[in-house]
């Protein structure tokens, strides 16, 4: 009988070792639709993630089959740091991880970028054979882990950047990750022109607008009753969706308001945040605590109610002391999704999604009177805010699809895995 050929050995599927700052978060869907879209593209995910988690999840976190991975403090288990350093510390990549360790270290030493060259060696120590590359979700903390653990493997490293951590971060740090990082995404123009500016080659930073998945959201826009604040029975009802933090100028909106006590109107904002009492009592202050209303975190099915059940979204962001500032807002397209009216800033990417008067209204950041002028128009004018809803329920569904972003970032992963 003649020998036959055993059949060769197929090829183990590529992984994405993808690390993100905390999961669930609910403050960044954006993520958690991205990776289960990338599944959905066909790639495989293992997911490692740190820091604080959120107990509220939306239904979209479920839907993520990767297997995820909590990376402990390295400073606070010394013990598991060091059994992952045995792991790793022959291997040739080591060197050049330790390297780029003590150039950082040089720049600017601290206990925060001593956790993270923690974190990435067990990590480094811990991925299964099948990864072929390191995707970080901003390029701070996650960055770096994610760093230095592709350089202890040898592995492509890549990442998406998004607002703060373009914006707070030193450009000697945005340099030094550029220039190791095969490609990097962002979702606005002016943070893809600063990055494109520090980059070696330009050409690995690319514009993606992150979008929507409007599967995941009612396609018919309700009927709004014509509520003009003429009525204390039926007052305008306003909606704005966000962390009480200072970026979101919820202070400026308060302010604002404070000056409209002629116009029946009521505010709902749905978020959590460290400034929440600060802004309860500013609304004392002013007045206005009778007409706002509290709702703190929510899942994402009854954020969607409220969209449709409002009249009007207010989002007045703006740049923090800290720099840190939105990017493109995800909040103004799921409104937008709803064929809601948004009255937002002329600030960040938003003009890219919001076209002032014509798919929303723009006024200029921090400006309080400009706020309240044009609150004041929008609460008298059903029929304007039904024409900017719909307008820009039209935009955001024809050129704000997430399906688009998500083909190109998989096709970047598959194109700089490494077997």
């Amino acid at each position: 009988m003649p020998r036959t050929r055993r059949a060769a050995a197929s090829k183990p599927e590529q992984a994405v070792c993808v690390i993100v700052q905390g999961w669930p978060r609910i403050s960044t869907t954006f993520i958690a639709q991205e990776l289960v879209g990338l599944e959905q593209e066909g790639l495989k995910l293992r997911l490692a993630t740190f820091g604080q988690s959120d107990k509220l999840r939306h239904s979209i976190h479920d839907q993520l089959k990767a297997p995820v991975r909590r990376l402990p403090s390295a400073l606070r288990h010394p013990l598991l740091a060091a059994r992952a350093w045995r792991k790793v510390r022959r291997r040739p990549g080591f060197k050049r991880a330790l390297t780029l360790f003590r150039e950082d270290m040089a720049h600017a030493p601290s206990a925060k970028r001593v956790n993270d060259f923690g974190r990435g060696i067990m990590l480094a120590a811990e991925l299964p054979g099948d990864v072929g590359m390191i995707y970080a979700h901003f390029i701070q903390s996650a960055g770096s882990i994610g760093r230095y653990a592709a350089a202890i493997l040898d592995l492509p490293f890549a990442a998406s950047a998004h607002a703060k951590d373009i914006w707070t971060t030193t450009e000697w740090d945005k340099e030094a990750k550029l220039a190791q990082m095969e490609w990097l995404t962002t979702c606005t123009r002016p943070g893809a022109d600063h990055l494109a500016e520090l980059a070696g080659d330009p050409a690995k930073v690319h514009l993606i607008h992150h979008g929507l998945a409007f599967a995941r959201f009612p396609e018919n826009p309700p009927a709004r009753p014509p509520r003009d604040g003429s009525s204390p029975a039926d007052p305008v009802r306003l909606l704005t969706v966000g962390r009480a933090v200072e970026k979101k100028g919820f202070d400026v909106l308060l302010d604002a308001l404070g000056g409209l006590k002629q116009l029946e109107w009521r505010l709902h904002h749905v978020g959590y945040g460290e400034l929440i009492g600060d802004l309860q009592g500013r609304a004392r202050s002013l007045g206005i605590a009778g007409r706002v209303e509290w709702h703190g975190a929510e899942e994402q099915a009854r954020v969607i109610e409220r969209y449709r059940a409002s009249d009007l979204f207010v989002l007045p962001s703006r740049e923090a002391g800290n720099l840190d500032r939105d990017g493109l807002p995800n909040v103004l397209m799921e409104a937008q999704s709803q064929a809601l009216a948004c009255l937002s800033t002329r600030f960040s990417a938003i003009p890219e999604l919001i076209v002032d008067g014509e798919t929303g209204v723009l006024v200029p950041p921090g400006d309080v009177d400009a706020l309240r002028a044009a609150l004041e128009v929008l609460i008298r004018s059903p029929g304007e805010r039904e024409r900017l809803g719909m307008a820009g329920y039209a935009r955001v569904r024809s050129e704000f699809q997430a399906e688009r972003g998500i083909a190109e970032i998989a096709a970047l992963l598959r194109g700089s895995m490494r077997s």
